[in-house]
């Protein structure tokens, strides 16, 4: 089986992209034939293998990782469609390997669902993690936050050299004390930044709750300092840098520390440690990864793709790009990948969308979101479920002006396909 498993998925691999197929189905094919292709592929990768995991930020923070790595002439292979389940890894790994099942790359930076992160570390033991963030996401899947907070427990338990964890949120901070082994290293905000990301317990304690008490600070390897409309302060090595940023969202910002820290720890592995202007310059450049406020042209003018999944996410989304000026869609789906309780849109304030409007709501539970701006008084121009004509109108209602999308996973990838018609769209496959 081991040696026709690869040149079989490699076939599935073409066939599904010829036919326009999901981006994991030939990693599916080859778990089935050959349990063992992932763990013996990645297990020859001389810096090991790096898990991105938390509830939100890893698409964008697995990138920012990745391109920091390159700027320090490293080879990296990574699952860059955002397929996040191991199927996804699998995937990705056969659109890189040789025929022979061969990897060219120094090390593996990885993003993984929560969940599927669990069953990867499993079989392939990370050398590194960088554990992000919990917040309420697809709890019909994980059944509650804390359940969310034992699973990225587990990916640092599983993690042989550097465990690197969010200082800011207690549920991830918590985690060192469990830790018996690796190193653990943080990423901090500053203390005037500390309002703008409230974890779970600052949202939904109510008074009198018996809210655990946070962990103590510890110092942390990299701290955002500020954020500024167009660079960011970063403290490390005792010194503040300013580094210009092409990346826009406040969260993104924050993600960057968590991508450096995590770049610094490898380089320094190599035991050449890290070219830090080369670091800086790097982060100076990262784009957003598809779909996280990505920015397409559409008749001359921008057109953003702003994902969100959860209420910490479309909160930040409404905070890091305001409304003024834009003509706002908004697609909801609940498939599978995007979670089925759409409950949470209730814990969203929509009030900064009240002075324009939304101009046009779509996707399967587009009714649901109409309900619930009305509650705060946002004006509603069309509600259409079908999203592919109601892009059309959207845009067609909108001439004239920049477009923002708000939207769910799924929701993202049929208007990515859409939008690929009319203008140049990254294909990530």
């Amino acid at each position: 089986m081991f040696y026709f498993s690869v040149p079989l998925g490699k076939l599935v691999r073409r066939v599904s992209r010829l036919r326009g197929g999901g981006s994991a189905l030939p990693g599916l094919v080859v778990e089935k034939i050959d349990p063992g292709f992932m763990q013996r592929t990645l297990s020859t990768l001389p810096l090991g293998v790096a898990v991105v995991s938390g509830t939100n930020g890893k698409t964008t923070t697995t990138k920012m990782v990745v391109e920091l790595l390159e700027s320090q002439g490293l080879k990296v292979f990574t699952n860059r469609t955002g397929s996040n389940f191991t199927r996804g890894v699998a995937a990705a790994l056969l659109g890189e390997v040789d025929w022979r099942g061969r990897l060219d790359a120094d090390v593996a930076v990885l993003e993984l669902d929560e969940a599927h992160a669990v069953h990867f570390v499993n079989k392939v033991p990370p050398r590194y993690s960088l554990l992000l963030n919990v917040l309420r996401d697809q709890l019909d899947r994980f059944g509650e936050i804390d359940k969310t907070a034992e699973l990225l427990q587990h990916i640092a338990a599983k993690t042989t050299g550097t465990v690197v964890l969010n200082r800011e949120d207690p549920r991830v901070a918590r985690i060192a004390g469990t830790v018996n082994g690796p190193e653990v290293l943080y990423f901090g905000l500053d203390d005037s930044l500390l309002s703008t990301f409230p974890n779970d317990d600052d949202m939904r304690a109510a008074p009198g709750s018996p809210v655990p008490a946070a962990p103590a600070r510890p110092a942390a390897d990299v701290v955002l300092r500020r954020v500024g409309a167009d660079d960011a302060d970063f403290e490390y090595d005792g010194a503040t840098v300013t580094t210009a940023m092409l990346l826009r969202g406040v969260y993104n910002i924050f993600n960057a520390a968590a991508a450096l820290t995590l770049a610094r720890a490898i380089s320094k592995a190599r035991g050449t440690g890290a070219d830090q202007a080369g670091l800086l310059a790097a982060l100076s450049k990262v784009a957003p990864a598809f779909g996280r406020g990505e920015s397409l042209v559409v008749d001359g003018l921008p057109l953003e793709l702003v994902l969100v999944k959860n209420p910490s996410g479309f909160r930040l989304g409404l905070k890091s790009f305001p409304a003024a000026g834009y003509a706002t869609m908004i697609a909801i789906n609940d498939n599978y990948a995007d979670g089925r309780d759409m409950s949470w849109l209730w814990d969203v304030e929509f009030d900064t969308l009240r002075d324009g409007g939304v101009d046009q709501l779509t996707g399967s539970r587009a009714y649901d979101m109409a309900l619930r701006l009305q509650y705060d008084d946002v004006a509603i121009g069309a509600v259409d479920t079908d999203i592919a004509p109601a892009l059309a109108a959207f845009i067609r209602g909108a001439e004239g002006k920049p477009k923002r999308i708000f939207c769910t996973y799924t929701a993202m990838l049929a208007i990515r396909r859409e939008l690929s018609k009319i203008t140049t769209v990254e294909v990530v496959s």
